[in-house]
């Protein structure tokens, strides 16, 4: 019988999902929108992130999942189901879902996460660790007995593996990632300029300004938000200069984690991995200087991966197909016995 098989990247900023075939098919915010007098989901997505910062007080704006746990189970449920159907093309084929999840995560929250997708219709689920997914992705062979070293950087969680024959060796999760860097960047303004801003000014500030080497680059952008000390509309240019403080302090963060990995590395793998380097993925990999950073600290070459912000989702479909040769990294999380349960509308 026809199969149809998908691998989603299930971020705290964004879902993601891809085919074996086709490569990336679908991307969109995990954000949804709740009408609380009614109760009832009014938008998803893109159409939901519009809304941040601008809808009125009755709606409320949840992203569902935090540090790469789902927190909502009803928003996730809705935003898988509603995904899905966009995704695949027929309601008679019930795909084969893989999901990649934090290599830290608990027997509990991969439980939440299998039973999101199978009530949005999923045939079987197989839950990947993300390192293992990222370093698919980004076209490593994993199945050798030889040692390789990703740092994937997300939105809510930073996971770090040392990977060998499918399987990780030593790993690491913390939750210090994207969205940390936007919040911290956000509070850093407030405290120094006396400005509240928003998160998605606090985004943009990071991609288009911040840098965790000061002398690399030296940008500046104009933020607009709310002053504390006119309690009016406010404007302030703001500099890489003012951001290096706040984003050097959670990139040490990622180095100590890093490095403690290496320091309980087998020695074999060690020497893998000093004489290949280190890979970073994720789109908070993007941030300019940090990949020369975690070079200067971990004493090891790093790279980042090509498009990194899809390495997951690729190489969660991927492992689709080479799931018997990824050992621990990939495993059937299908219920024994469930009927697929879709929320009512």
């Amino acid at each position: 019988m026809k199969h149809y098989d998908i691998g989603i990247d299930l971020g705290t900023s964004s879902i993601i999902m891809a085919t074996p075939q086709q490569g990336i098919v679908f991307r969109q915010p995990t954000v949804g929108a709740l009408d609380t007098r009614s109760n009832t989901v009014i938008a998803v997505g893109e159409q939901a992130l519009r809304m941040v910062g601008r809808a009125p007080a009755r709606i409320e704006i949840v992203r569902p999942l935090r540090d790469g746990v789902i927190q909502d189970h009803r928003m996730t449920n809705e935003l898988i189901l509603r995904f899905l159907a966009e995704v695949c093309p027929s309601r008679l084929i019930r795909p084969r879902v893989a999901v990649c999840v934090p290599a830290a995560i608990t027997g509990v929250e991969a439980d939440a996460v299998v039973e999101s997708v199978m009530a949005a219709g999923a045939k079987q689920v197989y839950l990947v660790d993300e390192p293992v997914a990222a370093a698919l992705g980004a076209g490593l062979d994993i199945r050798t007995p030889r040692g390789c070293m990703v740092i994937d950087i997300g939105g809510g969680s930073t996971d770090i593996a040392v990977i060998s024959m499918g399987g990780r060796v030593r790993a690491a999760s913390l939750p210090v990632a994207g969205n940390a860097f936007d919040s911290c960047i956000a509070r850093y303004v407030q405290e120094k300029f006396s400005l509240a801003i928003g998160p998605l000014t606090a985004e943009e500030l990071k991609k288009q300004v911040a840098c965790c080497a000061p002398s690399e680059f030296e940008g500046v952008m104009e933020v607009r938000g709310h002053s504390r000390e006119t309690n009016l509309p406010a404007r302030r240019l703001v500099y890489t200069r003012d951001l290096y403080a706040p984003v050097r302090e959670l990139a040490a963060r990622i180095a100590a984690a890093a490095h403690g990995v290496l320091q309980s590395t087998p020695p074999e793998l060690a020497a893998d991995i000093g004489k290949n380097g280190i890979l970073l993925t994720g789109g908070g990999s993007m941030l300019r200087g940090l990949a020369g950073y975690l070079a200067g600290e971990l004493h090891v070459d790093v790279a980042i991966a090509p498009d990194p912000l899809h390495c997951v989702a690729r190489g969660t479909a991927q492992s689709l197909l080479l799931g018997p040769q990824l050992s621990a990294g990939f495993r059937d999380a299908t219920p024994r016995l469930w009927r697929a349960r879709p929320l009512k509308r």
